[in-house]
Parts: structure tokens; C-alpha cells; sequence
């Protein structure tokens, strides 16, 4: 994977593909940082470095395609890490990551000559790496949800004490005044 976040074993998990070259970590936010390298996807292809265009992310939840936002994402050459800010939780994702190379120079015409110190070599198309995908579950963020619904409870008593108050005003001042008026 990338260099640079380490997963902590209190604010993360990391889930690791079969390859080992996609590692999701899944934060306790409900967000996943997608990290990966090259060095772990096999083989390097007969290609320059160059050649990479990029990496295709796709993702699924419980085996079907849905439309999220890292469904079919293009990501470039330069990309070792992809954040997915609001994960749903309690639900099963997949996501795959797969290298996109330029594709092979086509031959040269037969009847194009070079001189044999020019000649370029060509080499066949070769396919593309397999994906590398790595399969996790959020968790319901259930402190969050205690929070919002206390902030609620909370907001609510707030506007209820400032309706008592405005009652207690407006009696105070319309009820009580005028038996003070004739008493005096």
C-alpha cells in the first residue's frame, strides 16, 4: 500500500485484498481511506513506468452494482489512495482496483522499412492484471446516532423552557398587574 496513514488497531480496521495490494481502512466515522502500490499486483508488465494511465475503482455492496459515489471511478496514474467519506453501515461492500495501461504501439506496415538500428521492437498485447479487490462491512456509527438524537432531546427541552418563560412573562404581566392596580 501507500506510504504515508497507518491504520491505529483503536481508530481503524484494515482489511487487506487477496494480493495484498489494496488495503481498505475502514475509520470509525463511517469513512474508508483506500490505499494500494504496484509492487504487489505480480509481475511487472514488459512496459515502461510510463505506460500506466491509471487505476479503474469499482464498487459493489452484497454482490449487486449500485450507484455510489466510487461507482466506476477513474483514478490517475499518480493515485495511491482514495477516500470514501460516508460509508453506509451495516452493509457489505466490495471494491476492486485494477491498473490501466496504455495499450501496445501497433506493428509497423509490411511494407514500411527501417534500418536495423531503428527499428523499433513490438511486443504483443498482453492483458490487462487482474483486480485486486478487498471485501469489508462498516459499522453503524451507533455513538453518532446517540449524539444526534441527544442533541435533539436537548434542543427541544431548550425551546419548551423559553415557551414556559414567555407564559410565565405574558401572566406575569397581564394577569398580575391589574390585581395590583385596584389593590393600591
Amino acid at each position: 500500500p501507500a506510504r504515508g496513514f497507518q491504520c491505529a488497531a483503536r481508530g481503524c480496521r484494515a482489511h487487506r485484498s487477496a494480493g495484498g495490494a489494496l488495503v481498505a481502512n475502514v475509520l470509525r466515522n463511517g469513512s474508508v481511506l483506500l490505499q494500494w502500490g504496484l509492487r504487489h499486483w505480480g509481475p511487472p508488465p514488459p512496459r515502461p513506468a510510463a505506460a500506466l494511465r491509471g487505476f479503474a475503482l469499482n464498487c459493489s455492496w452484497d454482490g449487486t452494482y449500485t450507484r455510489f459515489p466510487c461507482d466506476s471511478v477513474e483514478l490517475g496514474a499518480a493515485c495511491r489512495d482514495y477516500l470514501l467519506a460516508e460509508a453506509h453501515g451495516s452493509v457489505r461492500y466490495r471494491l476492486c482496483l485494477q491498473p490501466r495501461y496504455a495499450p501496445p504501439r501497433p506493428a509497423p506496415p509490411a511494407h514500411v522499412r527501417y534500418r536495423l538500428c531503428l527499428q523499433p521492437r513490438y511486443a504483443p498485447p498482453r492483458p490487462a492484471p487482474p483486480a485486486q479487490c478487498v471485501e469489508f462491512r462498516v459499522e453503524p456509527a451507533a455513538m453518532r446516532d446517540i449524539v444526534v438524537a441527544m442533541t435533539a432531546v436537548g434542543g427541544s427541552i431548550c425551546v419548551m423552557l423559553v415557551f414556559i418563560c414567555l407564559l410565565v412573562a405574558y401572566i406575569t404581566e397581564n394577569l398580575m398587574s391589574p390585581a395590583l392596580a385596584r389593590g393600591g
